[in-house]
């Protein structure tokens, strides 16, 4: 395994290796985050699903367990989204990870504050405007990844940006291994980030009942894009909740959503007038609209019912279809240094390659 691979994004973050755990929302706790951060990679904590009032108390929980640099997510639509970009500010986070909420003067703060501003995005005028916004490093995710997903695959998508953008590029969607890494690198980005692949590891807090049905899942095409949780496309475990939320009419939908958003509600601390201000907020984005903004209370309550509570066949499983080809667990430090002992492997092949071919050239 190589002593290191410098890359721009390392050398903006601060990490051993261009290995990035991206935010699962509920799955990157401060364990996690840690763990990925000791081992030479770099870790993102979820703080778009951290409580309101609980945002110091995690910060402060990484940074008990690792030295080394993180970084934390977040959303403007979460009700303590302030809280949030203040706690990154105060504690000297180094990199924050967003969607497309913030606006110039936002990451102008954050920027001015010395925190490296990296946003996620699944398509080329998303990648284009979060640049022009003011963003360090771009990740981008192509079609292959869990959670809310584009429809074009890394493969297309990654090299249209790359050649749209004059900043660091970090590839995702579908990468689990060092032939992954390797393979971005040649394409021209910095590294790697991966979701998933950390979900599955010893070092995750999702319940075993519920990592078992993952590691059980081998049928990529039972990975599947479903706009029935929240009226946008978002990659899952084909399950029997998903099922049933697809064969549901959308009256029933919006009716469970509802139930759902008043519970939700009630733990953020948001009476009616919060509630409603926070939907006019959401339908306002570039992503609103009323069925979003109505059905938007699914899925925290369904997603933490599978990877915080343990079902999962009553709760939902956001997956990237790389968990295809994961057949077991291991830990942060297993798997980064797998990863870059694969990268070790495929660049010294290359070069070998790279030799016998100048030599016979020469010879010619």
């Amino acid at each position: 395994m190589a002593a290191s691979l410098k890359t721009p994004l390392t050398e903006k973050l601060g990490c051993k290796y261009p290995v990035v755990q991206t935010a699962m929302g509920w799955v990157a706790d401060a364990k996690l985050t840690a763990a990925t951060c000791n081992a030479g990679g770099f870790g993102f904590l979820a703080g778009a699903t951290i409580e309101p009032g609980k945002v110091d108390a995690a910060i402060l929980d990484v940074k008990a367990r690792t030295k080394n640099p993180f970084g934390v997510n977040f959303h403007m639509f979460q009700p303590n989204a302030e809280e949030v970009l203040a706690a990154v500010i105060r504690h000297g986070v180094r990199a924050v990870s967003y969607g497309r909420g913030p606006d110039a003067k936002t990451i102008k703060r954050l920027k001015d504050a010395g925190v490296v501003c990296m946003p996620t995005v699944g398509a080329l005028k998303h990648a284009v405007k979060a640049v022009e916004l003011g963003a360090d490093v771009v990740t981008v995710q192509g079609g292959e990844g869990g959670g809310h997903t584009g429809a074009v695959p890394t493969s297309i998508l990654l090299p249209q940006v790359l050649d749209a953008v004059k900043v660091p590029v970090v590839a995702a969607g579908g990468f689990s291994d060092g032939r992954g890494l390797v393979a971005a690198l040649a394409w021209g980005a910095a590294g790697i980030a991966m979701g998933t692949r950390f979900l599955l590891t010893k070092d995750s807090p999702v319940p075993m009942s519920s990592l078992e049905r993952y590691l059980k899942t081998k049928d990529p095409t039972l990975i599947k894009v479903s706009t029935a949780v929240d009226g946008l496309p978002q990659r899952f475990i084909e399950n029997e909740e998903l099922k049933r939320l697809e064969e549901m009419s959308l009256p029933a939908r919006l009716a469970m959503s509802a139930k759902y958003a008043r519970h939700w509600g009630k733990e953020a601390g948001l009476g009616p007038v919060g509630m409603a201000r926070l939907g006019l907020k959401v339908m306002s984005g570039d992503e609103g609209g009323f069925r979003q903004t109505v059905m938007a209370a699914n899925l925290p309550t369904l997603v933490q019912r599978g990877v915080v509570a343990g079902d999962p066949v009553n709760g939902l499983l956001p997956s990237g279809q790389v968990a295809a080809v994961i057949d077991k667990l291991e830990s942060c430090e297993e798997l980064i240094s797998r990863i870059m002992r694969e990268a070790g492997d495929r660049l010294a092949a290359l070069a070998k390659l790279t030799a016998v071919n100048a030599k016979k050239g020469s010879a010619a």
